[in-house]
């Protein structure tokens, strides 16, 4: 979409880089967070804020929203001064796309589109992954689900965000719903995963290896993973900012055990993740990034932080 005027809710740790990608590709910007400072960067960078969603939506032709939870999705896009609201108020919003790029339930995704669909309009849920560092440098994986029409329109907004040239990937993978199926996809093999890699770290601590060396070594073999990469040099240095805030990921995890046994499906792996996140989050870890789960097996190890 040549011209295309974008809308932006949402300038969290990850949104705020995601549209400065698209910024920075000349596509102009309405933006809007109920943290209105949070959008300051952007408003530095030529973005016009927007006193809520509706008015956002009543701006731009493609509207992005990336928030924190599936409360949040419906209030801004489905709410009584949301997305929707702001599509009916105008002249003409046929054939405008509205991409939610949240990690959220993929009912609820299916219910946007359909919604969207009868005022004319296109539904795209669009999930991402690549943390903080991803964004950043825009190589986030986004995971697509909705209708070809809708998804060819913001193709080319999306790969500013998951350039294929830096490592990036953007792919339509179904119907709507599809693309938050496919984010608990990688929820699932994150989860189990940061298990294995902070079990392996402490392991290597307690032997008395150097464990920066010993993960540059594991991580070069077949137990290489992006979390040991990225998230274990974090670890060493007891940085535990956030990429991806611990509760969202309890919520995730919660989505997916949800869909699991809505298919009848078991998947202890994930539970027992589950599990060890949550105590993390009741320890009063809940703003850190995932690989604070480190400090949850330090703490049942008895190990001193």
């Amino acid at each position: 979409m040549a011209g295309t005027k974008i809308g932006w809710i949402g300038c969290g740790v990850m949104g705020r880089w995601m549209l400065q990608h698209c910024m920075d590709a000349g596509y102009p910007a309405f933006v809007y967070s109920r943290t209105a400072s949070k959008c300051q960067p952007l408003v530095d960078r030529g973005a016009i804020l927007c006193k809520s969603p509706a008015e956002v939506a009543k701006n731009a032709d493609a509207i992005f929203t990336i928030v924190g939870y599936p409360k949040d999705v419906e209030e801004v896009i489905l709410g009584h001064d949301g997305v929707i609201s702001g599509l009916k108020s105008r002249t003409s919003s046929k054939g405008s796309v509205v991409v939610d790029m949240t990690t959220s339930r993929p009912d609820l995704a299916q219910r946007i589109a359909e919604e969207l669909e009868a005022v004319g309009c296109h539904g795209l849920d669009a999930p991402v992954s690549g943390g903080d560092v991803g964004a950043k440098e825009g190589r986030l994986a986004i995971m697509v689900g909705g209708g070809q029409s809708g998804f060819d329109k913001v193709k080319d907004i999306l790969k500013c965000m998951g350039n294929p040239e830096k490592g990036g990937k953007v792919e339509l993978l179904g119907p709507p719903g599809s693309g938050q199926h496919t984010k608990m996809t990688n929820q699932i093999l994150i989860a189990t995963n940061m298990i294995g890699v902070v079990e392996a770290l402490l392991y290597a601590q307690k032997a008395g290896l150097d464990v920066e060396k010993t993960i540059q070594v594991v991580a070069s073999g077949a137990a290489g993973s992006w979390s040991l990469s990225n998230y274990g040099p974090r670890m060493i240095k007891r940085n535990f900012d956030p990429g991806f805030y611990v509760e969202h990921f309890v919520k995730d995890m919660e989505i997916a055990l949800d869909e699991a046994r809505r298919m009848n499906l078991s998947l202890p792996g994930l539970a027992l993740a589950h599990q060890l996140y949550v105590a993390l989050k009741a320890q009063g870890d809940s703003k850190k990034g995932t690989h604070a789960l480190l400090l949850a097996l330090e703490r049942l190890n008895g190990v001193a932080n």
